[in-house]
């Protein structure tokens, strides 16, 4: 499938699943006005990742990269009357943007915005004994994947959901030309993790095993008995709204 067609297809998903929506649309809007990067998920991504945090019955999400507050919007609305969700943005820019777009999307009692380095943030909430996450998104600095992963475990639950975004670099994963030494530089710092409870986060070996075989990036949700957590998600389309 070629670009062209990817995003008519994409296109197609988001008309007719999503629609207008003043609240999103204002987001991508002023976030734009503001100079923001348009790196925020797409439409349909965004309405996945509620439909997941709804499936989970999540009450506490967090997120790493809030950007411009587009995809704590839709986490936000999945969350219960009296749930909570805690967003981590490193740019106070674009968390006043984020803010701004929240409140206007009436979630500002609900979705609290931290500012400064994710880790340093991550390192605070540990060390205040915050109860455990239900659903958590990351969607930061790919190179920081693993160091987010091994802060997010000790905010987790068994069961916790941990969605990661992205993963395919650029189609690397997919490459038959990248060799085992290389896929597995990649899985580490930026592609697939795998862990179980307390365990140090490694590359999976389900992944490792089938480097260069042109496998596609999937989603995982953790077994609730043994809690291995793995973490994907497709590389998404650039450009407005995506």
């Amino acid at each position: 499938m070629n670009e062209q067609t990817w995003q008519a297809v994409d296109d197609w998903f988001c008309d007719r699943l999503i629609g207008p929506d003043d609240a999103l649309d204002g987001a991508l809007a002023a976030s734009a006005k503001a100079g923001l990067r348009a790196i925020n998920v797409a439409p349909n991504q965004g309405k996945f990742l509620h439909l997941l945090a709804r499936i989970q019955g999540a009450r506490r999400i967090l997120e790493i990269g809030t950007l411009g507050g587009y995809s704590a919007i839709w986490l936000g609305r999945a969350l219960p009357d009296d749930g909570a969700m805690v967003s981590l943005e490193f740019s106070p820019e674009n968390a006043a943007v984020a803010r701004a777009n929240i409140a206007r999307a009436g979630l500002d009692a609900k979705v609290t915005v931290m500012t400064g380095l994710a880790l340093e943030s991550l390192d605070a909430l540990i060390a205040q004994g915050v109860p455990p996450f239900d659903f958590v998104f990351i969607d930061a600095d790919k190179s920081n994947n693993p160091n987010y992963l091994e802060r997010v475990l000790k905010l987790s639950r068994p069961g916790t959901v941990i969605v990661a975004d992205n993963v395919v670099r650029e189609g690397r994963v997919a490459d038959p030309r990248i060799t085992r030494t290389t896929w597995s530089a990649c899985v580490a710092t930026s592609t697939c993790l795998e862990t179980t409870n307390g365990s140090r986060p490694r590359p999976c070996r389900r992944w490792a095993a089938k480097a260069g075989t042109g496998l596609r990036s999937r989603w995982w949700a953790g077994n609730k008995r043994r809690a291995p957590i793995h973490i994907h998600m497709r590389q998404r389309q650039k450009g407005p709204g995506r």
